[in-house]
């Protein structure tokens, strides 16, 4: 649902594109910021030359590039010299866990694979790298490709995230940034210079920006494996939690930030919202249209893009296929009046059918030569609606 509120802003920008940092982006950029169709902009960094020789050969948008190098830090950053010669990873135990023991048995396989199913496995490491003593930095790349003022940053590198992230202390505003993705490491020894969430959520709160949402992946350990939560050998359905995603933005509805706000163009206000609900998180980009109104409506009718936003949240609760979707104002007026629709329902525990009632539900059974098959199919449609309430719940969870 949230397709059509981007595409809404997606057209509503005249003056500015929505421009895209991939920092390890094996795989492709994800799809979604897309939607921005001839206004979508990107520089994808990756240390495959084979991946990002790849995905150049497949782009059609020409304002998407692709750079081959592992990213660094200058080496007279001051961070780079306080971190030097420390570990990365304090405390990491990923070598303890089945995901590491899965990667082992089919070390030989993946050895003879295609650089394209390494990366698929996550062995970028056995791919076509680039040259690690010549690394690139995102700053002056970013200068090169005339990327002033970038709208979304994503750092997934398996290894030196936060010394990648120190690079651009003190960028942020510069490049007025609206959000931020990045992945953490939830175990350490304590370290400052870790790439941990502890870490990493002091530096951004210190940037300005607000954690909005954290996704995290637990790994079972190797003496009593999980089921994998995705098709390769990684995070698993139950065990010790280990990273996490973590999403970050500017929370420009704030009070506190109201400086910051005024001197932020609309169409990045309108790009921030378009963020918030790209990360299923409506709420916020409803609160930013309400108190930006004025100057959003010039871009686009607000009340129409409320609409789409409460449409998403609706559809997110998993109820679209029971109940109607409500317009923002019907279902705020509905929220006002205390709606028990906005909590589960009371526990009601189902009586046992008695006797009688067994008997007739026999007998009516008896008469009905399609009761065997109604009551299949009856059971698949359940199943399916289950289904697809656990896949929503767990997409905007």
């Amino acid at each position: 649902m949230h397709d059509s509120f981007i595409r809404l802003i997606a057209a509503s920008l005249k003056d500015e594109r929505f421009a895209v940092i991939d920092v390890g982006c094996s795989g492709g950029i994800e799809p979604i910021w897309r939607l921005f169709g001839d206004r979508f902009a990107a520089i994808g960094f990756d240390a495959s030359v084979s991946e990002c020789r790849r995905l150049a050969e497949q782009e059609t948008h020409a304002n998407v590039h692709y750079v081959a190098g592992f990213v660094g830090i200058p080496p007279d950053h001051p961070f780079a010299l306080r971190a030097a010669h420390l570990p990365l990873y304090p405390g990491d135990f990923s070598p303890r866990t089945s995901a590491a023991w899965a990667g082992s048995l089919r070390a030989a396989r993946t050895a003879i694979a295609s650089d394209r199913e390494k990366m698929h496995q996550n062995q970028w490491q056995r791919t076509e790298l680039a040259d690690r003593d010549k690394p690139v930095y995102v700053a002056a790349t970013l200068e090169q490709y005339g990327f002033s003022s970038p709208d979304f940053l994503k750092i997934d590198i398996d290894g030196p995230d936060f010394l990648v992230l120190n690079s651009l202390d003190g960028m942020f505003e510069k490049f007025s940034l609206m959000g931020v993705r990045l992945e953490v490491n939830l175990s350490s020894d304590g370290s400052d210079t870790a790439n941990t969430f502890y870490n990493t959520d002091r530096f951004m709160n210190r940037q300005g920006y607000v954690l909005v949402r954290l996704d995290n992946r637990s790994y079972s350990m190797r003496a009593l494996p999980s089921r994998f939560d995705i098709t390769i050998p990684a995070q698993t359905v139950s065990g010790r939690i280990f990273q996490s995603e973590a999403f970050y933005a500017r929370d420009l509805a704030d009070e506190r930030w109201k400086e910051l706000a005024a001197a932020t163009s609309a169409e990045k206000l309108a790009k921030l919202a378009a963020i918030f609900s790209a990360w299923e998180q409506p709420d916020c980009a409803a609160e930013l249209l309400l108190v930006h109104r004025d100057r959003l409506s010039a871009l686009f009718d607000v009340d129409q893009a409320l609409d789409m936003l409460a449409a998403q949240t609706q559809y997110a609760d998993g109820k679209k296929d029971e109940v109607e979707i409500l317009p923002y104002r019907d279902y705020m007026a509905l929220f006002a009046a205390d709606s028990p629709d906005f909590y589960p329902p009371p526990y009601r525990p189902t009586p046992k059918p008695t006797l009688r009632q067994r008997i007739a539900a026999a007998w009516r059974a008896l008469g009905d030569w399609d009761y065997a098959e109604k009551n299949k199919l009856n059971r698949q449609r359940n199943a399916m609606l289950k289904e697809k309430r656990r896949s929503r719940a767990a997409k905007s969870g």
